[in-house]
């Protein structure tokens, strides 16, 4: 074993459960979600004073403004907020837990490593459509939306991970997602980038993807499967597969795992189609192509 325990002293102990089973509660509560973030960024930032003297109608400077406003999550924008087939009930919440995950990880108090595991997987419950016990979220993960996002238990997800659930992604009980890796739920049309195909990814039980690997929109990555680094996966992995390359082919089966795995050479079958999510846009949807484009042939 390679990790050994480690416990903070007993006062700091107790001030960071007593704020975490507060916002916990607050969270679960009836109050504005909006106005929780407002005040646990303005708390953790230690702007609360200048924030009161602008209530109050002190004098603020134009960039002053600008930051004490923006610890309201209303007053911002997500890039999936512009995605057309959203889900607006579910996006109006989830936008504003995903902005308490992304300003607490740009605050310095986000490098205390034990309070933050905590704090963001006390946000991991109310933000993704579940999530199991013991997991553990280092810094700098993005996603799409969060409440498309199912994780198991005793998962990690290590720094700058990108998470996106444009469709649906489905990750297992003790995964382990290294540093830099991107896994899509979505793709785009070859000719017209504005047509967008949402999937259902999945990353089966007890499977590594390390470093800065990349799993495209509806692949599946079997139980126990290794994606090594910077793999490019356009195809299903077999489980107890090992997968490299760009893009990624089997080169090996865990040994011990032999007789109950896919042979190598029967191994890459693409079954993306098979995941496809369909969705439905308003007939009212005012729609703009940010491009521009001719797409007329030659």
């Amino acid at each position: 074993m390679t990790k050994r325990y480690v416990s903070l002293p007993e006062k700091a102990e107790a001030g960071m459960r007593e704020f975490i089973d507060d916002i916990d509660r607050r969270l679960a509560g009836e109050e504005d979600t909006c106005a929780v973030v407002e005040d646990v960024l303005l708390d953790l930032s230690g702007d609360r004073d200048a924030y009161e003297r602008w209530q109050a109608g002190g004098d603020v400077s134009a960039a002053e403004r600008v930051r004490l406003q923006s610890y309201d999550p209303c007053n911002t924008t997500l890039e999936s907020e512009y995605y057309a087939e959203k889900d607006e009930p579910a996006f109006r919440r989830s936008k504003h837990l995903q902005w308490l995950w992304r300003q607490f990880d740009s605050l310095p108090i986000a490098d205390n490593v034990e309070f933050a595991l905590r704090f963001r997987r006390m946000l991991a419950d109310h933000l993704f459509e579940s999530c199991g016990e013991n997991c553990r979220f280092f810094k700098g993960i993005s996603f799409t939306y969060g409440h498309n996002i199912t994780i198991g238990d005793n998962t990690v997800v290590h720094d700058d991970v990108h998470l996106d659930d444009r469709g649906k992604l489905t990750i297992g009980d003790r995964v382990s997602i290294s540093d830099g890796v991107h896994i899509y739920s979505h793709d785009h049309d070859v000719v017209d980038q504005t047509e967008v195909r949402n999937y259902h990814t999945i990353i089966e039980d007890d499977v590594r993807l390390t470093y800065d690997s990349m799993i495209r929109a509806g692949c599946a990555v079997g139980e126990n499967a290794i994606v090594g680094a910077r793999a490019i996966v356009q195809r299903d992995v077999p489980a107890h597969h090992i997968v490299i390359g760009m893009p990624a082919k089997s080169v090996k089966i865990k040994p011990g795992f032999e007789d109950v795995a896919t042979p190598i050479d029967e191994a890459g079958v693409d079954r993306q189609n098979q995941r496809h999510l369909e969705y439905e846009l308003p007939d009212d949807l005012e729609v703009f192509d940010e491009f521009g484009r001719d797409l007329t042939p030659p």
